[in-house]
């Protein structure tokens, strides 16, 4: 039994409007252990992308209302600090300045923008093939990887696939592997891991985030290192596909996922 979700989004992301009482408690109705937050936070986020969207967090309130709410729902579950990064590799030095300054459990590394602009929209994939869309995407995180170390696991890796003009009817992994084996060989070799998105359920995608064949790559190179979350920023879509997890990663020859306290990962069987 998978006993957290560890992606979830709140009153505190601008793309939500989940009061966190409410995904707390449905974490409570699913039997889980521990509540993990991962509200959004992008820094240099263009407002003109999404928008009028600014995605920044504001992470004191953020933490001092965790901090009573971890308080509260003590001896029923328990509530761990986590945060959604927008990783650019242009923004080091705000990065590393911000994960150096607050206490979080759990930091899951994500790609929100590519040149300023967010794969959600068409413009992102206008005058150019698919193909070269999704290959600039995942160069993007190869960039950011080898750029930025201070992230637990890298979320949703293939996430501009949800929005591509086909999504993934036309996906053949060969046309990235190469971007792949260089990234993941880099989370690898830094100590980190990936998540298991299962947005990509609900978006249309019809399986996970990231697509198997990754998945496949992550363990064949040595990645041992994976956390669930359902990307949910609505209660509806708390935990949402669980139920299929477990499985898929047992086909791909995982026997463990992650949770994280402290910033270090804690493994639990499958």
């Amino acid at each position: 039994m998978i006993i957290a979700d560890c992606h979830l989004h709140s009153e505190f992301s601008s793309d939500s409007e989940a009061p966190v009482t409410a995904m707390l408690e449905q974490a409570l109705m699913h039997n889980m252990k521990y509540f993990y937050l991962t509200d959004h936070h992008d820094i240099d986020f263009p407002p003109e992308a999404a928008n009028g969207l600014t995605f920044l967090l504001d992470t004191d309130k953020y933490l001092e209302r965790l901090k009573e709410l971890k308080e509260h729902y003590a001896g029923r579950i328990e509530v761990r600090y986590g945060v959604e990064l927008g990783l650019m590799s242009h923004i080091t030095d705000k990065l590393y300045a911000y994960t150096e300054k607050y206490p979080f459990d759990f930091i899951i590394g994500s790609s929100h923008l590519v040149r300023g602009i967010d794969p959600y929209y068409p413009e992102y994939y206008e005058g150019r093939s698919e193909i070269e869309a999704y290959r600039e995407y995942f160069q993007s995180i190869d960039d950011n990887v080898h750029a930025f170390h201070d992230y637990d696991v890298y979320g949703h890796l293939d996430y501009v696939v949800r929005y591509g003009p086909t999504k993934n009817a036309n996906w053949n992994f060969k046309d990235y592997a190469d971007i792949f084996e260089s990234l993941l060989k880099k989370i690898i070799a830094d100590g980190k891991g990936i998540e298991i998105n299962t947005a990509g359920l609900y978006k249309g995608l019809g399986y996970p985030h990231p697509h198997k064949d990754i998945l496949m790559m992550y363990k064949e190179l040595g990645g041992e290192i994976i956390t669930i979350g359902s990307d949910a920023h609505t209660p509806e879509n708390f935990a949402y596909g669980f139920d299929t997890v477990e499985a898929l990663l047992s086909s791909c020859g995982f026997r463990y996922y992650c949770i994280y306290k402290d910033r270090k990962p804690e493994y639990l069987p499958i």
